[in-house]
């Protein structure tokens, strides 16, 4: 089992070793490049919930001296502090113990109840232990959706004072949610408190009971320790006036007689209605700072649910609470603290039209796919605004041989048409390998007019939803107008076209996809102009081969599959009809349980041939990226840019590749540890062996992997000039149901905890 000692010399060298160079000491810039508009006009603090409570169990050592190596130089270790039998205080998330550890596997018979704050509450509590007795209790994970892969890691209850002593914070705020319930028991969280501030650095004390900061006011009304009261939920009392919390935001200036700062919930700054979309922002943060007081927002977690309106993005959170141009707190409190470390450093204060930092090609999938329905108009003008470099159109046809922009064959998948009086037409294709389908070569480009666009749910199963108010949003667009689209759209470096299923549509339904998108690429012009890139991508070397002898072409080879090496004989083949190649993003970081496990030679090896290298798919949603990166797309970003230098990243969030490029850390000789390439398989290294079973290695990519045939003679077609949908060509019709999703249903899924 890895002892503390051992995680922090093995962290300390997975951390900085395998990384880029980093200034001894240098533990990064709070600046963030530009003016602050928080109290003192300093950079926000940033405050690590029970250290980095993200990853590790909360309070545990490992979390706090995680953060204590990636966060900013100034950031805090928070510390929520209970009592024991003998007067010690702990750092524990929770009053109820076995809420975060396995306190009921050691002392099973020890439970108790009590009355807490006028409620009665069962469970073992810190007060009926001593601290000897909690050193055999290990800490767990304090939400069950997190990972699992530490609870098994000898992680005790920690005290305060080895929290200073082990993990070494810069400065310690330690919160005391419960002294009306310690006194009631004969505990004193007055006396240990003013104790602990004569032994060690504390820079902030909270609570959510007045009495308690006004029995400690004495103590603290000089000197460099902050009392700060903490808001709870709006509707909640707090004991001492017995007034709701809400109703205490209207008198600010009670709260300034005896503390200098408030903690409230972020959505006391920014509401969030039922349906998880932002409202207007309250007025709370400027009145704060007009009554003199200083104001800290909590609640933040990458892995939670956030509004919408921040597409899964926790750095474009985190900018709305302190770079708006309107306002900004003084501090946020989080359970991924380095994120917000880079988000006040790398990403405040920088304009949309800032110099890129790295170069980047940026290509859209299926447009901004993550906000609206993918490879519609809304879409495309979603990702140029966003800052796409490349816009992509995966092309499908209809059945009078129209070409259109959609991201998959079967329209079930990506539209209304289960719904729609075209549901009857369901069939299962074996060819295609798909069950049920109602497929596009069935229905005319009119027919395709008249359903609805569905926005991709790919998260669905983790009640993770994109955009419901837009979920069908936007137009289907014909190759030729988004071609025109793309043309005029001055920012745009180019496109890129994907071609699946020619030979099957060819040799089975007679409809010749390839040579549709000649067609449309000379009526457009596309064929002959420079001044845009055209990439056809295709994962089929002889439609590359097709267009390699058509015009001037950049050719994307995808690998449609998982591997973990490329023969150097199989990159030759690909350079006779390709000029670039796209991957999979486990191809460069294989993983197993969403655990890194190493990187593969894959990039190296294929960039020796000068071939650029494409890495898809990049999304903002936490489930999509590994554990290793901490829920965070930008640090995921960074290992595949800074430290396999690819040349461009495939994404549903063109906005959040955008971001990056501009991030100012990128420019800074000395990275910041925040803004540095983690080690593939540096968390395997701390968890107790056996905690990942092992899997099969993905496959060597081999000649005969890309070899394909000729392209098959489009089939002459027996059912005239398509002119309306035959019935389906292959397998048995069935009738699929009507399903309608509605924003009740999806909100009555949610089952992932949310920190609110």
């Amino acid at each position: 089992m890895c002892s503390p000692w051992h995680f922090c010399t093995l962290i300390v060298f997975f951390w900085l070793c395998s990384s880029p160079p980093v200034v001894a000491g240098r533990r990064g810039s709070s600046s963030g490049g530009g003016k602050w508009q928080t109290l003192t006009g300093n950079p926000p603090l940033v405050i690590a919930r029970g250290g980095f409570s993200g990853i590790f169990p909360d309070s545990s050592l490992y979390a706090y001296q995680f953060d204590v190596l990636t966060g900013l130089s100034n950031s805090l270790a928070w510390c929520d502090v209970y009592l024991t039998k003998d007067g010690s205080g702990i750092c524990f998330p929770e009053l109820r113990l076995e809420n975060a550890s396995n306190i009921g596997e050691v002392y099973g018979d020890k439970h108790n109840t009590y009355t807490v704050n006028g409620v009665s509450v069962e469970g073992w509590f810190a007060l009926d232990f001593t601290l000897d007795d909690l050193a055999y209790v290990h800490l767990r994970r304090r939400i069950d959706a997190r990972s699992d892969k530490f609870d098994s890691t000898a992680s005790s209850i920690q005290s305060v004072d080895n929290v200073v002593n082990k993990a070494n914070p810069v400065g310690l705020w330690l919160n005391i949610p419960y002294d009306e319930f310690y006194s009631q028991h004969n505990l004193s969280m007055r006396s240990f408190v003013i104790s602990a501030t004569r032994r060690m650095n504390v820079s902030y004390i909270s609570s959510p009971e007045v009495g308690f900061l006004r029995s400690t006011l004495s103590q603290f009304r000089t000197g460099s320790t902050k009392l700060i009261f903490q808001f709870l939920g709006p509707n909640d009392i707090e004991l001492s006036t017995n007034q709701t919390y809400s109703s205490l935001t209207k008198n600010l200036t009670f709260i300034k007689t005896f503390a200098s700062g408030i903690l409230v919930p972020k959505s006391y700054i920014w509401v969030v209605d039922s349906g998880l979309y932002l409202q207007n922002y309250t007025s709370l943060v400027l009145d704060a700072h007009k009554a003199g007081l200083q104001i800290f927002a909590s609640n933040f977690a990458n892995d939670a649910f956030m509004a919408y309106n921040y597409s899964y993005d926790p750095v474009a959170e985190y900018l709305s609470f302190i770079d708006n141009g309107l306002f900004s707190v003084d501090g946020v409190l989080s359970d991924f603290p380095i994120t917000a470390s880079s988000t006040i450093d790398c990403h405040s204060h920088i304009a949309k039209n800032e110099t890129a930092q790295v170069e980047l090609l940026i290509i859209s999938s299926e447009g901004a796919s993550g906000d609206y329905p993918g490879c519609t108009d809304k879409a495309y003008a979603k990702a140029v605004s966003d800052g796409v470099d490349i816009l992509d159109c995966p092309v499908q046809i209809t059945n009078d041989g129209i070409p259109f922009c959609l991201g998959s064959i079967n329209l079930i998948d990506k539209s209304n048409a289960v719904e729609s009086i075209f549901s009857n037409m369901a069939t299962t294709n074996p060819d295609l390998n798909i069950r049920d389908g109602i497929f596009a070569y069935n229905l005319t480009w009119s027919q395709i007019q008249t359903l609805k666009p569905a926005i991709s749910n790919p998260y669905s199963n983790y009640s993770l939803f994109r955009n419901p108010r837009a979920r069908n949003d936007g137009k289907f667009m014909q190759l030729t107008d988004f071609l025109a689209f793309a043309n005029n759209s001055s920012s745009v470096k180019g496109v890129l076209i994907s071609i699946e299923n020619a030979a099957y549509l060819a040799e089975k339904q007679g409809l010749g996809v390839t040579d549709a998108v000649l067609n449309a690429l000379r009526k457009s012009g596309h064929n002959n102009q420079t001044s845009k890139k055209i990439m056809i991508k295709s994962s089929d070397s002889a439609v590359l081969e097709k267009f390699k002898s058509s015009g001037n072409y950049e050719l994307v080879y995808l690998v449609d599959e998982d591997i973990s090496d490329i023969l150097n004989s199989t990159i030759v083949e690909i350079k006779e009809f390709a000029t670039a190649v796209v991957i999979s993003k486990r191809s460069v970081f294989p993983t197993d349980e969403a655990y890194m496990t190493g990187q593969t030679s894959v990039v190296p090896k294929i960039h020796a041939f000068n071939l650029p290298v494409y890495v898809q798919i990049f999304q903002n949603e936490f489930v999509a990226q590994a554990w290793d990166f901490f829920s965070d797309a930008y640090l995921e970003m960074l290992n595949y840019v800074d430290a396999m230098n690819i040349n461009g990243v495939v994404t549903d969030y063109p906005a959040t590749a955008a971001k990056f490029k501009r991030n100012r850390c990128l420019g800074y000789k000395n990275r910041p540890p925040y803004m540095t390439p983690v080690p593939p398989g540096g968390l395997i290294g701390l968890m107790a062996p056996g905690s990942l079973p092992a899997e099969a290695p993905y496959p060597v990519l081999t000649g005969d992997d890309v070899a394909e045939p000729p392209l098959p003679a489009v089939i002459e077609r027996s059912d005239g000039n398509g002119s309306t949908a035959p019935a389906p060509r292959n397998g048995q019709a069935i009738l699929i149901p009507s399903i309608t999703t509605t924003l009740s249903t999806i909100a009555a899924s949610i089952a992932i905890s949310i920190i609110f």
